[in-house]
């Protein structure tokens, strides 16, 4: 087994690079304009083109938006089954609902978190300094999705909390939980391991429903953390502080009492009528029985107490670093995601036609990518994995770029606005009919 930082290394190879931008609109039209490569005609030309581009991108996304929630309709948990109305075939409004969602993440710049990479971060040291487990064999379906990323200083335990030393971890700025439980109508088998699921405190959610989290600054180790059914469980270390104590504690109450239980059984029986006489002294041991077991009871009920006390305490570890982090659920990150998704479109969009409109001649598409990522480092200090073959799509699709054998060329800011025009005006025509 390696080494953690050869863990990480590891890790790290696998991870793609983020792609998201997170700036603002006005910081990418200013910090491209403060280049200084277009005139002071072609800067507001630009603008107008940005803001067509935006109204374009907002109308299209919010198709995107209303076929979110009539998918979702049939898997939120908080609407009854019974409302649905007609028969629809759920299996593949599932498959439906899940392709939408993924490709508005993808759109969003949400890259997939696989659960390996989830089981092997875990042992990377963490907020949440708690062991836990999550049994997702309970479920249809889990995928978690992470957005952006950066690193933080804490300080964890060491020496059984005697001393503190600094940790680095990386944090995600946004992660994405998708979580299907099983349809009805399972076979009987998976129907007891559902109920004995439930009786342990698991899922309370009816089935066949699909939950949506949204969670911000998760450290890369608690990922695990943010399952759905997850329970705390106590460690070697937990077991022995609870368990040592009580041994020392309860083996001598319990050679005590062996010795004196038979004549507490010997009084018993005489005041059942079972024996015969008893004497002074066998009263007296048999007080003393009675006194120790009371205390053996006492002793029992403390160590219950101390087990749950420190159950209650991983449990709250566990939800300050986790459940304060949850800002939306279910259908209610729809909005942000669309807003998101089309946010990113836009900058990407953007940032290709202008790499395009400042070339005296044709690019390829791998020169300007490069050019673009090069942009973003050097004049807004960004560092990201470019989407260059979405951009070059949407240019495509809007007409606003020309390919030729040599690359592709940006079409001219007035013929790029007289085309997003007609754009427009054929998504109004769309709607109008």
């Amino acid at each position: 087994m390696g080494t953690p930082a050869e863990a990480e290394r590891g890790i790290a190879a696998r991870e793609p690079r983020d792609r998201v931008i997170p700036l603002r609109k006005s910081d990418v039209i200013d910090g491209l304009l403060a280049e200084g490569r277009l005139d002071e005609a072609d800067q507001a030309r630009f603008r107008q083109l940005a803001r067509m581009l935006g109204a374009i991108l907002h109308y299209e996304y919010l198709d995107e938006l209303d076929r979110l929630r009539e998918t979702y309709f049939y898997f939120d948990p908080e609407i009854d089954p019974h409302e649905f109305g007609s028969a629809k075939d759920l299996n593949a409004a599932y498959r439906e609902l899940s392709d939408e969602f993924v490709r508005v993440l993808r759109d969003a710049n949400f890259i997939e978190v696989s659960h390996e990479e989830i089981t092997k971060a875990f042992a990377e040291g963490a907020r949440v300094r708690v062991k836990i487990k999550a049994p997702i064999e309970d479920y249809r379906d889990v995928r978690m999705f992470r957005r952006g990323s950066h690193l933080e200083t804490i300080k964890v335990p060491t020496w059984f909390g005697l001393r503190r030393r600094p940790l680095e971890i990386k944090v995600y700025d946004d992660v994405v939980l998708m979580v299907a439980t099983k349809p009805g109508g399972m076979d009987a088998a998976d129907n007891r391991l559902a109920l004995l699921s439930a009786r342990r405190g698991g899922q309370k959610v009816r089935s066949g429903a699909v939950l949506l989290k949204y969670f911000r600054h998760i450290a890369r180790a608690d990922l695990k953390a943010l399952f759905p059914n997850v329970r705390v469980v106590r460690s070697l270390i937990d077991h022995l502080m609870l368990g040592v104590p009580a041994i020392l504690g309860g083996v001598p109450i319990l050679i005590k009492l062996a010795s004196t239980m038979t004549v507490l059984f010997l009084v018993a029986g005489f005041y059942l009528g079972l024996s015969g006489t008893i004497h002074d002294k066998d009263m007296e041991q048999a007080l003393a029985a009675l006194s120790g077991l009371l205390a053996l009871g006492a002793f029992m009920l403390r160590q219950w107490g101390n087990f749950h006390r420190q159950s209650l305490i991983h449990q709250k570890a566990l939800t300050d670093n986790v459940y304060y982090r949850n800002v939306n659920n279910n259908s209610g990150i729809f909005t942000y995601l669309i807003g998101e998704a089309e946010d990113q479109d836009w900058k990407e969009t953007l940032l290709a036609y202008y790499g395009l409109l400042t070339e005296a001649g044709p690019i390829t598409r791998e020169v300007l990518d490069a050019r673009v990522e090069e942009f973003l480092v050097r004049a807004i200090g960004v560092s990201a994995d470019f989407d260059i073959d979405h951009a070059l799509s949407r240019l495509r699709g809007y007409d606003i770029v020309v390919e030729t054998g040599g690359g592709f060329v940006a079409a001219p800011l007035s013929d790029a606005l007289a085309r997003l025009d007609r754009e427009w005006k054929g998504l109004l025509e769309t709607s109008a009919t």
